[in-house]
């Protein structure tokens, strides 16, 4: 078991609370537990060890909104993710994450900001919503999303800017992301795994936290049956921003 001290222990289990939260409620919602695990272990092993919680989180919502997704987006989306996959590979492996993160940040605040302005364009003339992503947007944001998710488990504000991009419902926002995510997590762990990021210390751990992650996935599934698209599109942006100047510092 790795050696922490209590408030590490407290912080670790706020933010295993708030990645069940986030996979069942509010998607991008994980970056708090980012920003958690990066101020208590190291840059790597927490990249590793949120790993596996995210995936228990997975099941959740899978279970929880597995009907809702829209498969056309997923496929549309998937050549991109796979190049942004490897390309953040090769840079976790190879490269120092503090330029990596800055760079990310400043990509997720460009991102939500120009998702904004195309919305607030849209509003103005009165336009109907666009159709779920075009071959551009998917493979800018596809790529972004994979280069993110596997750097530092960041991949969740940019696909929530891409769903806000197209006016995507809740429930089926948070139906693909969730196969999009329970995928995409499955596909980064023989990666991880090469790196040698899956130490025995860092499995216990993580058999601690897990039921945490389990009792803010089933708080969560009650608190999106009661939110409205309106503050839903709301929170994610307020958690992008808050994320991105998180990824900055």
């Amino acid at each position: 078991m790795i050696g922490l001290e209590p408030w590490a222990w407290a912080a670790l289990g706020v933010a295993a609370i708030t990645i069940g939260i986030s996979k069942t409620a509010i998607p991008g919602g994980n970056i708090l537990a980012i920003a958690l695990f990066a101020a208590v272990l190291p840059a790597r092993t927490s990249t590793a060890a949120m790993l596996l919680l995210l995936m228990v989180g997975d099941i959740f919502a899978l279970i929880a909104y597995r009907r809702h997704a829209h498969w056309p987006t997923l496929l549309r989306l998937a050549p991109a993710v796979v190049a942004g996959l490897l390309v953040g590979f090769a840079f976790l492996a190879l490269a120092g994450d503090g330029i990596v993160r800055r760079a990310i940040g400043v990509i997720l605040l460009l991102m939500i900001a120009v998702t904004l302005w195309r919305r607030w364009r849209q509003d103005r003339a009165d336009a109907a919503a666009p159709a779920p992503g075009g071959i551009l947007l998917s493979g800018v944001y596809g790529t972004l999303g994979g280069f993110t998710t596997m750097v530092a488990n960041a991949g969740g504000p940019v696909m929530s800017t891409y769903f806000l991009a197209t006016r995507t419902p809740v429930q089926v926002f948070l139906g693909t992301s969730a196969w999009f995510f329970a995928i995409i997590n499955l596909v980064k762990v023989p990666f991880l795994a090469g790196l040698g990021l899956f130490h025995v210390p860092v499995l216990l751990m993580d058999a601690v936290l897990a039921p945490l992650v389990v009792i803010g996935a089933l708080a969560g599934i009650r608190l999106a049956k009661r939110m409205d698209q309106r503050l839903f599109d709301r929170i994610v942006i307020v958690l992008t921003v808050v994320g991105a100047v998180y990824l900055l510092f």
